[in-house]
């Protein structure tokens, strides 16, 4: 008697089914577009590094969350990637000849050993650009740009890109006059301002043995509210005697001037002093978006990282980047029913149906031409019931139908039906293509 194994996956991997593929690749393809028009090319690395290449630039909570990769008999010590900065900083650093500033985008899985949750898997998709040997405050701003952008086109309305900068955070820190070795636990607790509200980051910090004077000082800071000048200017004001917190208010200042001129509406972004972002390399502006609906938690982030290369070489270079978090954004346009109509449940656009064994030729014939004229065309294997062949163009939501029967042949017409309205049309062999692409137009 044979023994089946029950079929199933990993927690917090998942099949990705045709359907949910063709929406996927819509989201890809518009992320692409973007990158491109910005002038970002594409570049691609090993799905595993060597385990030194990832270890010690993420911070100790994310570390644990490494997947190993060995194998038996193995005589490298390897990881899956993390993320797809650090690789991008291996490759950097192995390729001194590329040209400064390096503008690079990859769309590749990473994996990480993560408590499964909605919006969070262990395999996941990232989408990052990023810039490499500019220190430009531009090069930030462009990134805000980008999310801005490829948000916008993707039908996302309600929107907002928080940004701060790690030099403000450090100075908040000084500020605080909190010792050293509490600072991670610090900002670790006004990173979750958000999540549990005031109340929850003071029990937080008085867990921390933070005295309450000092709270309260935070506490008030962090409670400014207004325009991004507005938000700023009083951080100036507050922060004046702490030289790392004004180089980080000037960087966004700086920052905020170049999101203005180019277009990047205020109602969309904000400077938010309590945004954290957890990932230790991080050395200037930081930016991390969120939806109003549904509460998935952040769909993009990045920031800037000028000192993670050197980590790979004695000649560093200053970088910065955002990564767009596919898997979330998709759940929250599945959920708010944001793809356009014409990113349907099938690629393909016509079936040509097989009337008989005798005109399985002409389907063919008919078929190829359909593809030359560039319309997508899936040819029926064998010859069955016309109803069996349209029942399964149906179930696969193509949009038309082709039937070359005897009678059409000798009358030199195709029979094209239209499988949403059910009707249907003789149309002339030689204009079949123009019409049906005409049709798909304008549908």
């Amino acid at each position: 008697m044979s023994t089946f194994i029950k079929p199933r996956v990993p927690r917090g991997m998942r099949d990705i089914l045709p359907e949910q593929m063709i929406r996927r690749q819509y989201v890809i393809d518009v992320i692409r577009d973007v990158f491109e028009e910005f002038g970002f090319e594409p570049l691609q690395t090993p799905a595993m590094e060597l385990s030194e290449v990832l270890t010690g630039k993420y911070g100790p909570d994310a570390e644990k969350l490494i997947y190993q990769a060995g194998h038996t008999g193995g005589k490298e010590d390897i990881s899956l990637r993390y993320d797809l900065s650090v690789p991008l900083c291996r490759v950097v650093a192995m390729y001194p000849q590329l040209p400064k500033p390096f503008k690079r985008y990859q769309i590749d899985p990473v994996w990480r050993a993560e408590r499964p949750q909605k919006g969070r898997y262990r395999q996941f998709y990232q989408c990052d650009a990023d810039t490499v040997g500019s220190d430009s405050m531009l090069a930030d701003a462009e990134n805000v740009n980008l999310i801005y952008q490829v948000l916008s086109r993707l039908g996302f309305q309600q929107f907002e890109i928080n940004i701060n900068n790690r030099k403000l955070i450090t100075g908040l820190g000084e500020y605080s006059g909190v010792p050293a070795e509490q600072l991670g636990g610090l900002y670790r607790s006004i990173d979750k301002l958000d999540k549990i509200g005031l109340e929850g980051v003071t029990e937080e910090l008085q867990e921390n043995g933070i005295v309450e004077d000092v709270i309260d000082k935070l506490l008030t800071l962090l409670q400014v509210e207004g325009d991004a000048i507005t938000v700023l200017t009083d951080m100036k004001k507050q922060l004046a005697n702490f030289e790392i917190a004004r180089e980080g208010i000037t960087e966004l200042e700086e920052l905020i001037n170049y999101i203005t001129t180019l277009g990047v509406p205020e109602a969309y972004y904000r400077v938010n002093v309590a945004m954290v972002r957890g990932l230790e390399y991080y050395t200037g502006p930081i930016y991390e978006t969120v939806v109003e609906e549904p509460k998935i938690g952040s769909i993009t982030g990045g920031g800037r990282y000028d000192e993670l290369i050197g980590s790979f070489s004695k000649q560093s270079f200053p970088a910065t980047g955002t990564s767009f978090g596919i898997e979330r954004i998709i759940d929250v346009m599945e959920e708010f029913d944001m793809f356009p109509s014409t990113v349907g449940k099938t690629v393909t656009q016509v079936l040509m149906t097989v009337f008989d064994d005798d005109l399985m030729e002409e389907s063919l014939k008919l078929g190829t031409r359909l593809r030359q004229g560039g319309i997508r065309t899936e040819v029926y294997f064998q010859p069955s019931r016309i109803s069996t062949q349209l029942k399964y163009a149906d179930s696969k939501g193509i949009p038309y139908a082709a039937i070359l029967g005897s009678d059409e042949l000798a009358a030199g017409v195709v029979a094209v039906r239209d499988l949403a309205s059910r009707e249907q049309e003789n149309v002339p062999v030689d204009e079949v293509v123009d019409r049906i692409q005409q049709w798909l137009e304008d549908n």
